[in-house]
């Protein structure tokens, strides 16, 4: 094995394997430390009390890979400053059950705090003309508040069945760091190594049926982290469109805000509404279980990472194609599930006046 490879698979094994050995203990603590899900309306899919602890497993994986890999580098120190704050934000959620305005709050603080030590979306790149179009002060501070925020509850949304969040977050960061090393950006490369195996390493306890939940904690710090590093990557270097490639990443998430926004604004209900109108909800309202459900949605996000790649290498007809399958994939599972409620509901009719009639002829 050569010192490339263990500089890149390092990360990733070491963050796997604590992830891996630290959960089991949280599912043994969470129900000491009064830390459960308890499902007390409909929106939950669980029907009893789980554990939801499994957020220290993947801190603990990213926070040791990252000390032990990337410590030297003082761009991680921010980094890792800024996920320490969010998951003890995810923590007290967990426990308290935050109102939305206060969980926001304190996300923007976590995301001001990496913002005053240097973790910036400085530019974009200039499509009219040759070079970069610099921000000033106001408009970086707000679209890279705008950008930690919006991803941190794009993955924070999803986690609605078991095993997604952690999945996607792995695809992610897998596909990021792909495009981070191709383009020689190898720090980011490192850190998106150790967010996927930590995602991977926890994954096998929480795939349906899950033994143990992240909990906001986890889901919090997974979005978190992946647009840090995402913006570390890209404030480095004009190779990479500033915020595009992770936006084309993470396509399935942030599309699923977007529209859980919408359906909210227009109901004239606040914004941190919880509901069961998200992407994987009428997925499985379509008459998928949860694995298929999960499934579909880890393919969707790994033809969005495979989208970010080409596009990244500026294969246009490529990744434009793509995006047209995947938008013909969410257009069919969303489109599909009022049909397939119909025809649960006519086969339920036809059963019940098939056992009519035979009752009759007894």
């Amino acid at each position: 094995m050569t010192a490339t490879s263990i500089e890149l698979w390092g990360p990733f094994v070491v963050a796997l394997v604590v992830a891996a050995a630290v959960t089991p203990f949280a599912i043994w603590a969470a129900p000491r430390l009064g830390i459960m899900d308890v499902p007390k309306d409909e929106r939950r899919v669980h029907k009893k009390p789980m554990p939801r602890f499994g957020g220290i497993a993947i801190y603990l994986g990213i926070m040791v890979s990252l000390l032990i890999f990337a410590v030297k580098d003082e761009d991680f120190i921010a980094v890792m400053i800024g996920c320490t704050m969010i998951y003890i934000l995810g923590l007290i959620d967990d426990v308290k059950d935050l109102k939305p305005v206060v969980k926001l709050a304190g996300q923007l603080i976590c995301a001001a705090t990496v913002y005053a030590m240097g973790i910036r979306i400085e530019f974009i790149t200039n499509y009219f003309g040759p070079g970069n179009t610099d921000f000033g002060e106001v408009t970086c501070f707000v679209i890279t508040m705008l950008w930690l925020a919006a991803i941190t509850n794009a993955v924070n949304l999803i986690d609605g069945l078991d095993g997604l969040a952690a999945g996607i977050s792995a695809i992610s960061a897998l596909c990021i760091g792909y495009v981070s090393y191709i383009h020689g950006q190898y720090v980011p490369t490192l850190a998106m190594m150790a967010i996927a195996g930590a995602s991977l390493g926890f994954l096998p306890y929480n795939f349906h049926p899950a033994k143990i939940f992240m909990g906001d904690s986890g889901s919090q710090l997974l979005g978190f982290s992946i647009a840090a590093v995402s913006v570390l990557g890209t404030v480095k270097s004009a190779t990479i469109v500033v915020v595009i490639i992770p936006a084309l990443v993470l396509g399935l998430p942030i599309f699923d805000t977007v529209m859980a926004i919408i359906r909210r604004v227009a109901k004239r209900q606040s914004i941190g509404t919880a509901d069961r109108e998200h992407l994987h909800h009428r997925i499985m309202k379509a008459g998928f279980g949860q694995r298929r459900a999960v499934m579909i949605l880890y393919c969707i996000s790994g033809i969005m990472g495979i989208v970010a790649v080409l596009y990244s290498r500026g294969l246009m007809i490529e990744y434009l194609g793509l995006i047209a399958v995947a938008i013909m994939l969410v257009y069919v599972l969303l489109s599909d599930t009022g049909n397939r409620n119909i025809s649960l509901k006519a086969d339920k009719i036809t059963k019940e006046k098939d056992r009519g009639g035979k009752e009759k002829g007894r």
